[in-house]
């Protein structure tokens, strides 16, 4: 265990220990606080609505002596063995070279005494400076004064082969002897006024902010960037839009169709503010007239980026830093445009996979709906002249039965008359049925039976005319992506208006059958 504390443990720790009663813990110093219980140094309990403390033994031990009263005994503990630790040490820098290789490259000795950490320093230095290094690896060491030692064996190709390539700089002219066709329309935008150049409220210019004697630096960076960016194939514009009423102008990097849009800005600093003699004035005349108690004035540093309130405000952004200038950054804006664009293509591309999928297996759906609608509809009619042939039998059994019975006693006309029907009835049935057979023999003679595919053209070419926007044509509701379409006046949408229709065709003789 680590018992050394940081400054904040050691004054919570007074803290504790100076009061007479438990210390009521604020939420902010819960983790404070957690770590001075977990040395033993305080003990916590909850009371009322948080928790309070108050001092161990151990911590008062702390406070006097400015230890913690187990580190001593645990510092002999280590310190006992570290002669054994030592003897268990490579003895050369072969040794350590070969452990390494033979343990993936990677050694950790635990927090080694000092003993201990000097054989394993000897080893190093022996392998770095007498020749065991293999060729094209580095040795590289972790934790020379005090915790674990780690010892690593990199092999320097594989490691550069894992590492990014380096991003390309951008180089910005020390002048502009031909600028870029917007550097140059900004340039006459802003003139030669002296006060601070702003162009975010033009047209056709690059939108700017800056103090006077950083305009012509912020004119050359952008003449870099626009350059560059046209070199790799992008296109630069200008974009006016409308927001809250107002034209927003902006310029744009475009890459494969999608628009960054850049502005560039000179950050500001909060400094008291100073008044001018008109403000004075009026505040003489009008003593309630308030004041603003702080202003704004430029800091000397550029800052290039998406505008506020846009959609990529903290995508991409680059200012001149303590250890960078803006000029050294310009290659990092790029290949973050370029990042952001390939990973919306990604998204767009996923997409696109995601919704052909979906209308390949509808499309499927479909055609195993269409085949099991037709193999339902052949058992149906089966069935229906299955019943028709019996029914046409038990009709040709029942008037014979009704004759038998007669015998030779004479029938009286209405029921001669009504049997004569029911005979005609039951050739009726016989001569539909032979015809039914004949149209679907001659059918199957001529016809050319239909695959699944063919029936999934016919429901493409059905869906194109139902999703096609002319007037009495909406979109069909039960497509992927399709609109709500209202119902009609039977109660059914239009989907399950041609399922009706469909399966009225299939029902018609004529035909199908």
């Amino acid at each position: 265990m680590k018992y050394t504390l940081t400054e904040p443990q050691v004054v919570l720790l007074r803290e504790i220990a100076a009061a007479s009663n438990a210390v009521s813990l604020p939420p902010v110093k819960t983790h404070t606080a957690w770590a001075l219980e977990q040395r033993g140094l305080i003990k916590r309990t909850w009371r009322g609505s948080g928790h309070v403390a108050v001092v161990t033994a151990d911590g008062r031990y702390y406070l006097k002596h400015g230890r913690h009263p187990r580190e001593v005994p645990a510092e002999k503990e280590r310190l006992e063995g570290d002669a054994a630790r030592a003897a268990r040490a490579p003895d050369s820098g072969a040794e350590l070279i070969s452990r390494l290789q033979s343990t993936s490259g990677k050694i950790t000795v635990s927090d080694p005494a000092p003993q201990t950490r000097n054989r394993w320093r000897a080893a190093y230095y022996s392998a770095l400076h007498h020749g065991h290094m293999p060729a094209g690896h580095k040795l590289r060491w972790h934790g020379r004064q005090r915790g674990d030692c780690v010892f690593t064996l990199v092999d320097e190709e594989a490691e550069k082969a894992t590492q990014p390539l380096p991003v390309p700089t951008v180089d910005v002219p020390e002048s502009l002897a031909r600028p870029h066709r917007l550097v140059h329309a900004t340039r006459k935008a802003h003139g030669r006024s002296q006060g601070a150049v702003d162009t975010r409220g033009r047209a056709e210019v690059i939108p700017l902010y800056v103090s006077r004697p950083l305009a012509d630096r912020a004119l050359r960076i952008m003449h870099a960037l626009l350059t560059e960016a046209e070199s790799r194939g992008y296109s630069v514009e200008t974009q006016t839009d409308l927001q809250c009423g107002e034209a927003f102008h902006t310029l744009a990097i475009v890459i494969r169709g999608r628009s960054f849009p850049l502005v560039l800005m000179e950050r500001t600093a909060k400094v008291p503010y100073e008044p001018t003699p008109q403000e004075l004035r009026r505040k003489e005349r009008s003593p309630w007239t308030p004041l603003p108690k702080y202003g704004e004035e430029f800091n000397g540093r550029l800052a290039l980026g998406a505008p506020a309130k846009s959609r990529y405000q903290r995508s991409y952004s680059y200012s001149d830093g303590a250890r960078w200038t803006l000029e050294s950054r310009l290659g990092h804006l790029l290949h973050d445009l370029e990042r952001i664009a390939a990973e919306a293509d990604r998204r767009e591309r996923e997409k696109e996979l995601r919704e052909a999928e979906q209308r390949r297996r509808w499309y499927e759906t479909v055609a195993r709906a269409r085949e099991q609608q037709i193999e339902q509809h052949r058992a149906t009619v089966l069935n229906g002249r299955i019943r028709a042939w019996r029914q046409a039998d038990e009709i040709r059994a029942f008037c014979q039965a009704a004759r038998v019975r007669a015998g030779d006693a004479p029938v009286a006309a209405e029921e001669a008359d009504w049997l004569e029907w029911a005979e005609a009835y039951a050739a009726q049935l016989d001569h539909t049925l032979r015809t039914a057979d004949e149209k679907w023999r001659s059918y199957r003679a001529v016809g050319i039976p239909r695959t699944a595919a063919a029936w999934a053209a016919d429901w493409r070419a059905w869906i194109a005319r139902e999703r096609t926007p002319t007037p009495g044509h909406p979109h069909l509701r039960a497509l992927p992506g399709g609109a709500p379409t209202s119902t009609s006046a039977g109660g059914m949408t239009r989907a399950e208006a041609h399922t009706a229709a469909l399966l009225a065709a299939l029902d018609e003789p004529a035909e199908t059958e």
